[in-house]
């Protein structure tokens, strides 16, 4: 038996490739599928099984274009009423791969129709040698359950019955397979750490020490990170069969005059992926700043409209086609043109441009502390704001914006600050849209408002892919030197 993990960044998702001496199956494959397939082949395998573990709700999903390819089976739970062609699953049963053994369990509570496969190598031994469990249990956290707004406390439930009485009575040896790590909003806060053990989980997961089911369900339905805006749709897309990438439309490369005649017709977005600091400097009016660099997935399917043709700004045609994957993996479809030549392109041809005032963590100390009269708007989410925030400053998630601008007065000057500079500079973007004119962007955020020494670090900033429960590291510290 072999196991291989592919892990992508910015959505943190984990999939897997569970192979035999000549089969194998994919686990929760990306929507890209061409690695799957180039490793089956490096390796003298053919892919006959496709494992969904649950309608994954922050990507869409590989499994109808892995299937395409492949003729593999898919297979998912009976309960999410697929509308594609599938093999239906519920508890207890069994799937065999040469002499691998997988059983089936249902384990509701991220989603409703969530599933684990619990895999022995029938070859070495009666026992369970790792267990497939998507976004049940994670490292060092677990599935968030509030997906579903309505149902929140019902699935915190049912997760809480699916981790004790099925999940935690795998053996401790029992390697921990899941869908997400670090970086993901499928959980509150995972470790960075990509696989662990039954054991370990058992007794160093702190949501797993909550043994009163009454306060466990409150712990995860109250003061959760948001649920971007894609989740809902993604994990509909991924239960109906996501349209083939092959059948999607094609970027074509449009020179500066070509990108103008698209952009007047007002059936486009535009998408600048450039770093904050060059969308500052020049950018198209009206356009959304999106740097690569940051969580660009996330925040394009959070944020960019779904009734428009999207049209890209970048640096280079190979990071357009990089932005072209990401947002398909999160069901942004419709990107349809790139700005060939970029921004220089687009200059020389003497069309209309803005600029934002790019601030240092100086500038703004001398803001905070003058007499001039300005907002100062921390876009971060709740979390980080309560974690530390420049006094006087005012918390509005950059998400939010698009529906709370009408709090803020055009009036004033508004700075804005985030982490680092690029969600807020996607907050600048926003308030462009809505005819805001006094903007400015804080460029290394409330880092580097800590690091000149103004205000204590933002420990969830600091310490990213952490445990939410990071504040104990100083007490095990004290521990371990006893």
């Amino acid at each position: 038996m072999l196991i291989k993990h592919y892990f992508i960044n910015k959505i943190a998702h984990s999939s897997y490739i569970l192979a035999g001496s000549d089969v194998c199956a994919v686990i929760d494959p990306q929507r890209d599928t061409d690695l799957y397939i180039k490793e089956a082949r490096a390796l003298g395998l053919e892919i006959t099984h496709i494992l969904q573990t649950h309608l994954h709700a922050d990507f869409v999903s590989g499994h109808m274009d892995l299937a395409e390819k492949t003729g593999a089976k898919i297979y998912v739970a009976k309960s999410a009423k697929c509308t594609f062609d599938h093999v239906a699953l519920s508890e207890g049963d069994t799937i065999e791969i040469e002499n691998i053994f997988i059983k089936v369990l249902e384990t509701p509570g991220h989603t409703p129709e969530h599933l684990c496969y619990v895999v022995t190598d029938i070859a070495r031994g009666e026992d369970p040698v790792c267990a497939f469990v998507g976004d049940t249990l994670f490292v060092g956290d677990v599935g968030r359950p509030d997906l579903f707004p309505d149902m929140a406390e019902e699935l915190a439930g049912k997760l809480y019955h699916s981790l004790h009485d099925k999940i935690l009575k795998l053996p401790d040896f029992c390697e921990v397979l899941p869908a997400h790590g670090a970086g993901s909003l499928c959980g509150r806060a995972m470790g960075a750490k990509r696989h662990s053990t039954i054991g370990y989980e058992r007794k160093y997961n702190v949501a797993l020490q909550i043994k009163d089911k009454a306060e466990f369900i409150k712990s995860l339905t109250e003061d959760m990170p948001p649920a971007p805006d894609h989740f809902s749709r993604c994990s509909d897309i991924n239960r109906k069969g996501p349209a083939l990438v092959s059948q999607l439309p094609r970027m074509k490369e449009l020179n500066a005059e070509a990108f103008k005649e698209m952009i007047e017709k007002d059936t486009v977005a535009v998408v600048d992926t450039r770093s904050y600091l060059a969308f500052g400097s020049q950018h198209i009016p009206g356009s959304w700043s999106l740097d690569f660099n940051g969580n660009l997935p996330t925040f394009a399917g959070w944020v960019l409209p779904l009734d428009k043709d999207l049209l890209v700004v970048s640096d280079s045609f190979s990071e357009a086609e990089k932005t072209n994957d990401w947002l398909r993996r999160v069901g942004q479809d419709r990107i349809v043109g790139y700005l060939d030549g970029g921004m220089a392109g687009w200059a020389v041809k003497g069309y209309i441009t803005n600029s934002i005032t790019q601030i240092s963590a100086e500038d703004l100390h001398d803001m905070v502390i003058g007499s001039e009269k300005f907002v100062l708007l921390d876009v971060r989410a709740p979390q980080e704001y309560e974690n530390g925030h420049i006094e006087g400053a005012i918390n509005i998630p950059v998400a939010d914006l698009r529906e709370r601008h009408t709090e803020l007065n055009k009036g004033y000057p508004i700075i804005m600050i985030c982490s680092s500079g690029n969600r807020s500079s996607l907050g600048v973007s926003i308030l462009g849209q809505h005819g805001f004119k006094k903007l400015y962007n804080v460029a290394g955020g409330i880092t580097g408002y800590s690091a000149a020494g103004y205000t204590k670090r933002c420990s969830v900033c600091q310490n990213p892919h952490g445990s939410r429960f990071y504040s104990r590291v100083e007490e095990v510290k004290t521990h371990f030197k006893q």
